[in-house]
């Protein structure tokens, strides 16, 4: 059953902002800080990220202790990079060293560096030294996000050691883990007792009898977007990070890979569009500039489906009906290219397509093309006939519709392939090159046959 007092502070979260509240009723500071210390940081953040760039000044320079590590945490990136410079070394100094590994390695990237400098003399030299690991490692891989603090014990234990250990350890063990890491003598992992094991098990217990040898291990300077395949392939809840050696140097959790998920999912969805993500800092001259190339491509390519079209103007200075039914055609083609395109950049996201299966989802494309083409030129050929009473163009029509759908098909599977063969990300070009062939396709084959199965006047 959730919990009324959360759900009414949920509410309340999304129905005001009390940052906004506190900067414009001084007079209930002391009310309106009480609530705001109640609220998640997730919803702190949110409301946060709601204020403009001199309200979120105005509020640091009034109250900078509203801004704790977990708040930091929460905050997009784009506003963390805005803040920062507003924040003493010390409060920096001392989120880090809260904070998991990752969202540390996080903040601090997005500093300057002389506050950079600043802050690593105001770390302590442990905390130093872990941030300087992590950073050495290049970006979106692994290393940089892995978690450093892990359990790990040598076979020979029993449950009751173990658990005394990490009594004994007490604040330096992690704040949140899921399995206990069998090592031999040179760290390197031989499997893992899940937690949930241990506290069933009698204290006389071995872990070795307890232990889970199936263990999937992650390289420290694997891709990050490799590593989440591997926890959604096989289910994982945390996986081992092992140096060049083979030891145990971090883990993975989960909710680490959540996040790595999320962040592909909108990269990969925002790269189809040819866009950038348009944060809550951006000013309309930073969109323009994220935005404006890909346009400009898009009108180099919209030029090059015109030039097509204007090699057969006289055809359709000659039949009107042709210009009213042309952009039925390319429109249809490239819905159908985006569909196909959709699923190709999915699948090798998911490494569901290979080369093993290349020419079998080829093939499929090209059949359920053709199948659609058939099934949407009939209609538009029926369309056609009964608008225009011409059975020349209703065949016009018919044709070009089939070619189209195929070739859009085609394209769909083929441009996304080519481009990740070639090394290129096929979520951010293909969209382009696919665009473009239904466009000069579609006009090509309806204006091509027009002008070959229609009368001259």
């Amino acid at each position: 059953m959730a919990d009324p007092v959360s759900e009414n502070l949920s509410e309340e979260s999304t129905e005001k902002n009390l940052l906004a509240d506190l900067l414009d009723q001084p007079e209930k500071n002391s009310l309106l800080l009480n609530e705001l210390l109640e609220l998640h940081p997730a919803d702190f953040a949110d409301q946060f990220e709601q204020l403009s760039n001199d309200e979120r000044e105005s509020l640091i320079a009034e109250t900078p202790a509203l801004i704790s590590p977990d708040v930091l945490a929460e905050l997009e990136d784009e506003v963390v990079e805005n803040i920062l410079p507003l924040l003493q070394p010390g409060q920096i100094a001392d989120a880090i060293t809260e904070l998991d590994n990752d969202d540390a390695t996080q903040i601090f990237e997005e500093m300057e560096d002389e506050q950079r400098e600043e802050v690593l003399d105001a770390l302590q030299p442990g905390d130093r030294a872990n941030l300087e690991a992590s950073l050495a490692f290049d970006d979106e891989t692994i290393g940089r996000l892995m978690q450093r603090d892990f359990v790990a014990a040598p076979a020979f234990w029993t449950v009751g050691d173990a658990i005394d250990h990490m009594r004994a350890a007490g604040e330096e063990l992690p704040e949140l883990f899921y399995n206990i890491w069998i090592i031999d003598t040179a760290f390197h992992p031989k499997g893992f007792v899940p937690v949930s094991t241990l506290m069933r098990s009698p204290r006389s217990a071995a872990l070795e009898s307890l232990m889970n040898n199936q263990i999937m291990t992650i390289d420290q300077n694997m891709d990050q977007e490799e590593a989440a395949y591997i926890f959604e392939k096989y289910h994982l809840i945390s996986a081992p990070v092992l140096d060049a050696d083979g030891r145990i140097t971090g883990v993975m959790t989960v909710d680490d890979i959540i996040d790595i998920i999320q962040d592909e999912n909108k990269e990969d969805i925002l790269a189809l569009a040819g866009v950038s993500e348009a944060g809550v800092t951006d000013t309309a001259f930073s969109t323009v500039k994220a935005r404006a190339p890909w346009l400009f491509l898009n009108l180099l390519t919209a030029i090059l489906a015109s030039l097509v079209i204007a090699q057969f103007d006289y055809k359709i200075n000659q039949f009107v009906q042709l210009a009213i039914l042309m952009p039925i055609v390319a429109s249809m083609g490239g819905n159908a290219g985006t569909q196909a395109l959709a699923v190709a950049v999915r699948s090798l996201a998911e490494r569901d397509l290979t080369t093993q299966n290349t020419w079998r989802v080829i093939r499929r494309e090209l059949v359920a093309a053709s199948f659609n083409g058939l099934i949407f030129a009939v209609a538009l050929a029926l369309i056609a006939y009964l608008w225009f009473g011409r059975q020349d163009i209703a065949m016009v029509a018919f044709i070009a519709m089939i070619i189209n759908h195929i070739f859009a098909g085609l394209a769909g599977i083929i441009v996304p392939l080519s481009l990740k063969r070639f090394g290129f990300d096929p979520a951010v070009s293909s969209s382009v090159f696919v665009t473009t062939v239904t466009d000069v396709i579609g006009f090509l084959a309806f204006l091509g046959f027009a002008a070959l199965m229609l009368p001259a006047i």
